[in-house]
């Protein structure tokens, strides 16, 4: 028979034993908590588990009692943030993202030629909403371009009332005896300034001086300027070397500085020639002197091979160089061939 005693120290033993199995503090979630918390819990105590603000759960159970064993039962809850919705398309400008999800942000930025009307940035907020709107990309404007002293506007067009818009244009141009330094064209920049603008300067030229054997004519005024013109002339039997008109250039220079040069008289009596691809008598054709710049070819020949080649020879301002090849005949040595009339050599190519 059982004693009061060992009855009393059974159940205290049972009481001890069942009293030791309380459960830890339970597991830490990602992006939860836990209420209560605490170091440990006897059993059937209860927890919650909740999202944090921002999250959703997933899945799993939210309610936990403590049980006997001591061990909390597995846990498949899961948080995962809020997603805010597609923020739209962000015209003349991008919309920069890595998620849409809580707690991430996004950003504004717009094309060149347009500038932010609004926030630069927004964040997802815990409930899953943007925190700002989306922002408008508004055009840059550039107002009335100003205009360089002694210039005046060639092409303007402004596109926005008096103001244009980003890569929008205008020209000048330099009023008499000013010439442009820059580019005659600007452009409305992306931060609502012009490019620079060109410089326009008075410019002189000195009076052209008369080339000898020849003459020279220009405007009578004071002064010559930018643009004015000048002609150039020879006197007979001689050549003008560059071109007929020349221009006072931005630089206070003429474009040219012509001469006459004087024309060939040809010590040669009787040739046959080739000028311009055609073979002519060389006292018929230039019987007055062969002009400067003019080019003939002298045939010659070659005794040992029996055949004729050809060398050329030019006026230059007075002076023309006779090829020592050419031989000429006596009017007298009437049965000697010339050797324009020799078959040409064969060449060696």
């Amino acid at each position: 028979m059982n004693s009061p005693a060992l009855i009393f120290f059974a159940s205290f033993l049972c009481h001890v034993a069942i009293a030791g199995r309380t459960c830890p503090k339970p597991d830490d979630l990602p992006f939860a908590i836990v209420v209560p918390l605490k170091s440990f819990y006897d059993p059937g105590e209860q927890i919650t588990y909740s999202c944090r603000p921002g999250y959703v759960s997933r899945g799993g159970m939210r309610r936990f009692t403590c049980p006997l064993s001591g061990i909390w039962p597995m846990n498949t809850l899961k948080c995962l943030p809020r997603v805010c919705p597609f923020a739209g398309l962000l015209e003349n400008g991008a919309v920069r993202y890595t998620t849409f999800e809580y707690p991430n942000m996004i950003s504004f930025a717009c094309n060149p030629g347009f500038y932010l009307n609004g926030t630069r940035s927004a964040q997802c907020t815990e409930e899953g909403r943007w925190s700002q709107e989306l922002p408008v990309c508004a055009p840059v404007t550039c107002p009335p371009p100003p205009v360089p002293k002694f210039a005046k506007l060639s092409v303007f067009k402004p596109s926005a009332g008096n103001n244009s818009f980003y890569r929008d244009t205008a020209v000048f141009e330099c009023l008499p005896q000013h010439a442009m330094f820059g580019n005659d064209t600007i452009t409305c920049m992306a931060h609502g300034n012009w490019s620079e603008l060109p410089e326009c300067r008075e410019v002189k030229c000195p009076f052209p001086s008369r080339p000898d054997n020849g003459f020279v004519n220009y405007p009578a005024k004071q002064a010559l300027y930018y643009k004015d013109k000048a002609t150039y002339g020879c006197h007979d039997t001689f050549v003008l070397d560059g071109p007929t008109e020349v221009e006072c250039g931005k630089l206070g220079k003429w474009s040219a500085q012509p001469s006459c040069k004087a024309s060939c008289k040809l010590s040669v009596k009787k040739a046959t020639v080739l000028f311009q691809g055609e073979k002519v008598k060389l006292q018929e054709r230039f019987k007055n002197g062969m002009l400067h710049g003019e080019k003939v070819s002298f045939f010659c020949k070659n005794k040992e091979k029996k055949c004729s080649y050809t060398e050329d020879a030019q006026c230059i301002d007075g002076t023309i160089e006779i090829p020592k090849c050419f031989k000429e005949h006596s009017s007298f040595a009437f049965w000697k061939t010339d050797a324009s009339d020799v078959k040409p050599c064969e060449s060696d190519s």
